[in-house]
């Protein structure tokens, strides 16, 4: 398999299609008030660098990462497409988020993601690389239906 990762002005129907379908995922299996994920303006804002992933022009995946200052970066909105799902777009875009992280000279990558059973897999992904357990970081506070885990690069 062959992807392109590059960064993204998040104005392609299919990446709006797949953010949409992200939001959902989210809303669907965590409270409103636990929900932390960025919405399309907020992709858009200061700090924040937004990529997809696609295999020959087709959209497999997205991901972001939110530079908080010169040594925090957290990644956010990271979904997979349905069609792509199990084919390593999450870990290739994984792998790209903690690639430019180090590129950019940051000690630790970070990340907030829910605690139910439907985010066991991400759990699973975030833990294979690397990934431990930690306490909220930047803004976060202690929620039941949050994880917080960092990587020290």
């Amino acid at each position: 398999m062959s992807f392109a990762i590059t960064e993204d002005d998040l104005s392609g129907s299919d990446v709006r299609a797949l953010l949409e379908e992200h939001f959902a995922g989210m809303l669907s299996n965590s409270p409103k008030d636990s929900c932390h994920f960025l919405d399309v303006a907020g992709l858009k804002g200061p700090g924040v660098t937004f990529w997809t992933i696609r295999e020959d022009g087709v959209l497999a995946g997205m991901g972001a990462m939110k530079q908080h200052d010169a040594a925090l970066g957290e990644i956010k909105s990271m979904r997979t497409a349905v069609s792509f799902l199990r084919r390593g777009v999450a870990a290739a875009m994984l792998a790209h988020n903690i690639g430019e992280a180090r590129t950019r000279g940051l000690s630790r990558l970070s990340l907030e993601t829910g605690s139910s059973p439907a985010f066991e897999p991400a759990l699973a992904l975030y833990r294979a690389h690397g990934f431990v357990d930690c306490p909220p970081f930047a803004d976060y506070r202690p929620d039941p239906f949050s994880r917080f885990m960092t990587l020290e690069l």
